[in-house]
């Protein structure tokens, strides 16, 4: 079976890299150790996401990876490589830093999102989530001719109350395009460290249950010809 293959991802997919960052599929047996022993003990890693946080290894592996990521052919999942850092056991060119995914692909429409966004805490604040966003913003909106998809939109959500992750977007070029209203819920998210809309509950929750408004942004291919390619690569240069 082919790489391309067993993630089973709808568009071509390839390792994208740059002097600083490399993106490598996320290999449960190289890159899942490693991360779940840097995410345990920091549940609010998971604070504004769906997802996690996780008991286990076994459970990121089996719930996320195997339960999202290699079942839904909209969704690839990346490694995210720190190559300013010594080689590692999960890289031969540097160091696990976090992970990233294109998810809500569509090969007819044309269009992705970039998700499931985690950076390690050593990693944070530095240049790995400029240069990862951007190396992935560059493969998806650059033309077929130019090495890229040629994707006419790639799409960007985010917690109401996560202004981190807004900041970043359009720090990128992404526009907002309007919020979705109670759009998530965090099933007994009071016990797991998340961060709620701050609204009343709806008649007959669950008292631990929390909800999630998001953020809808955009970055579309005409924005991109039209000034996007150039802010996203001035931001890469700039991050440090």
């Amino acid at each position: 079976m082919t790489l391309q293959q067993e993630l089973n991802f709808c568009f071509p997919l390839r390792e994208l890299a740059n002097d600083r960052i490399k993106l490598t599929p996320f290999q449960a047996k190289r890159h899942a150790a490693k991360f779940f022993a840097m995410t345990a003990q920091h549940p609010e890693l998971y604070a504004y996401a769906a997802s996690g946080p996780y008991d286990s290894e076994a459970q990121y592996v089996s719930c996320f990876l195997e339960g999202m990521a290699l079942k839904d052919p909209g969704m690839a999942t990346f490694a995210v490589i720190d190559k300013t850092r010594p080689p590692s056991a999960e890289d031969d060119e540097g160091e696990l830093a976090g992970t990233m995914s294109y998810m809500s692909s569509s090969a007819p429409w044309l269009g992705t999102e970039i998700g499931h966004i985690l950076i390690l805490l050593p990693y944070q604040r530095t240049h790995v989530t400029t240069n990862a966003v951007g190396l992935m913003m560059q493969y998806a909106l650059e033309p077929q001719g130019k090495g890229g998809l040629g994707l006419r939109r790639v799409q960007w959500r985010a917690h109401a109350k996560n202004a981190a992750s807004i900041k970043l977007a359009e720090r990128m070029g992404f526009q907002k395009e309007g919020i979705m209203l109670w759009h998530v819920r965090f099933e007994k998210g009071r016990l797991k460290s998340k961060v709620g809309n701050d609204k009343p509950l709806p008649p007959g929750s669950d008292p631990d249950d929390l909800w999630r408004d998001t953020i809808v942004l955009s970055h579309c291919w005409d924005a991109w010809e039209n000034g996007g390619r150039a802010l996203v690569e001035a931001a890469m240069n700039r991050a440090v």
